[in-house]
């Protein structure tokens, strides 16, 4: 077992399985592989708990002069909010991205007796995997005050998400470019994508029959005569009204399918996996919520939406039929790069500057955005927290007091007591705090907890960008690379124009994306607002509504 030094204060939340530490404290390290960059180990007392890596170093080097990193998500305490050396405010509950790593790293629960979907299934095992999901730091289920302050944590696993440049570069990134990049048969039509040049820029080919999918009846079933327990999500398509059972493991393999496939969309990520408690009833009914939102961010997408492997996922009923339509998706060959020769783009040339501009537009746009979103998420959460605790507490504390002055009055046992009256509306007044109180507890579901799925949903979306600008990047830069070969008199104008139209449908599709997200973001930011905005005002109406009722009762003195 290590030693490792404290660098900075860290205070554990109570009741909790954190460890308090000082800066200089020597530790013990017990456990590395906590995951989510949490440590377990021991201080010099005996006491054993857990301890943010970031926050301490290996004896042999000494303690830095600056500032305490961000510790890592999933741990809320005393720490959610500090200030740094210079008293400025800092949302450590959430750190700013930095995008020159788009690699997010992703929990895993590994409980033995369940059977939830954390298995490796390309080749039907049962072991552990995880899915490349960039990690939201909402925690997956927001309301705070139900969740177990005082469960041990479970062992988890830490896998690295999945990196689309790596996967398009060793699946031929460069040979399509060169035009050496070949599929075994013919393309069938129903695999082609098309994009067209309209006025309002490059778009996807239009969905022409939309329709959506609903999740319902999330439910515990089992197998292996009650060994293996998992939850079942049941899905039924509009166009053809046939319910299909999936579970959580069936939607991984999904997603490892979609972004293996698609190299240049982002695929919307899945619910973060639960470390605990993962068939407590608020936790599943939270998991089906987030769960329908990807389902809509596919059926809403000109190209996931009709992909064979989402039509099999949403439409196969049979068993036999679906491990051979699963070994097929598996086998699929346009994938990576070959994927964009299914591509029918338009034949205008594009301009590279023009491009380039538009790719560092988009470059600049989503790293703002990430940073906003991981803002707002940490002021999602911390006014979750405050409703559920501060908030509810100090509308009990002033019930509490106005009972405890209802109470006083009522020993006034003067016969016929002409002040019942008072007592009694004072009484009113407490029970009235008292229940605004618990109103607070239950608010977060209906106003934060939505606006943080939406925010979830983005921060994954937009965390594919850098790896998906990259791989545009990359066939820039070998179209560049070709045009210097033809100065050179090494490679034929044919040859050079060729790869410029490869290279070409590489943008095309870059820009027929952005602008898909733009247009999705516009609408999902409107919706999520506006239903943001109206459960605020009804829920403070509400309590106006109650304030009126305890005022009424002193009319009647």
């Amino acid at each position: 077992m290590s030693k490792v030094r404290a660098l900075y204060d860290f205070s554990a939340e109570p009741g909790s399985t954190e460890l308090s530490i000082s800066a200089g404290d020597v530790l013990t390290v017990t456990r590395r592989d906590i995951g989510e960059g949490w440590l377990e180990g021991s201080n010099s007392e005996g006491q054993v708990g857990l301890f943010p890596a970031a926050y301490v170093e290996e004896l042999q080097s000494e303690p830095p002069n600056i500032p305490p990193p961000p510790f890592p998500a999933g741990q809320a305490g005393a720490n959610e909010h500090r200030y740094d050396q210079a008293g400025g405010y800092m949302y450590s509950e959430v750190p700013a991205g930095d995008w020159t790593n788009a690699s997010d790293w992703q929990s895993q629960s590994t409980q033995p007796e369940w059977d939830d979907g954390d298995e490796e299934w390309d080749d039907d095992s049962e072991t552990g995997t995880t899915h490349p999901v960039s990690q939201s730091h909402i925690p997956a289920h927001m309301h705070i005050s139900k969740i177990s302050s005082g469960s041990d944590l479970a062992k988890v696993n830490v896998g690295k998400s999945f990196n689309r440049f790596s996967t398009f570069v060793k699946s031929g990134g460069e040979s399509y470019i060169l035009g050496n990049l070949k599929v075994s048969g013919i393309i069938q039509d129903k695999d082609k994508i098309v994009i067209y040049d309209t006025g309002e820029g490059i778009m996807w080919e239009p969905i022409t029959e939309p329709y959506s999918c609903m999740i319902a009846s999330p439910k515990k079933e089992s197998k292996l005569r009650g060994l293996k327990s998992f939850i079942a999500y049941q899905l039924t398509p509009t166009f053809n009204k046939i319910q299909v059972s999936r579970r959580y493991k069936h939607f991984d393999w999904l997603h490892e399918r979609l972004e293996e496939k698609f190299s240049i969309i982002p695929i919307p990520p899945l619910p973060d996996k639960q470390i605990s408690g993962r068939y407590e009833e608020q936790f599943i009914e939270h998991r089906k919520t987030q769960l329908q939102a990807f389902v809509n961010c596919v059926c809403r997408h000109p190209i996931l939406s009709r992909s064979s492997v989402w039509n099999h996922f949403i439409t196969c009923t049979d068993e036999k039929q679906w491990k051979l339509g699963k070994r097929k998706a598996e086998r699929d060959e346009l994938v990576g790069a070959k994927f964009f020769l299914a591509i029918n783009a338009p034949e205008k040339e594009l301009e590279t500057f023009i491009v380039e501009q538009e790719t560092e537009d988009c470059s600049k746009f989503v790293t703002a955005m990430d940073a906003s979103i991981k803002i707002l998420s940490s002021t999602s959460y911390d006014q979750t927290k405050k409703y559920q605790g501060l908030y509810k507490k100090d509308y009990e504390k002033i019930g509490q007091a106005f009972q405890a002055l209802s109470y006083a009055f009522s020993l006034d046992k003067t016969p016929g007591n002409p002040r019942l009256n008072l007592t009694n509306a004072i009484s009113t007044t407490s029970a009235i705090y008292l229940e605004i109180g618990k109103m607070f507890d239950e608010q977060p579901k209906n106003d934060w907890e939505p606006l943080g799925d939406v925010l979830h949903i983005y921060k994954g979306i937009i965390s594919s960008f850098p790896d998906i600008i990259g791989v545009h990047r990359n066939t820039l830069n070998k179209q560049k690379e070709c045009e210097r070969l033809a100065n050179e008199a090494k490679m034929s104008p044919s040859e050079l124009k060729e790869v410029k139209k490869r290279a070409d449908v590489v943008s095309y599709a870059l820009l027929a994306e952005i602008n898909h997200f733009h247009n999705e973001r516009a609408v999902d930011f409107k919706g999520a607002m506006q239903s943001f905005l109206a459960e605020q005002i009804k829920f403070y109406q509400s309590i106006v509504d109650k304030l009126n009722v305890a005022l009424t009762a002193y009319d009647q003195l």
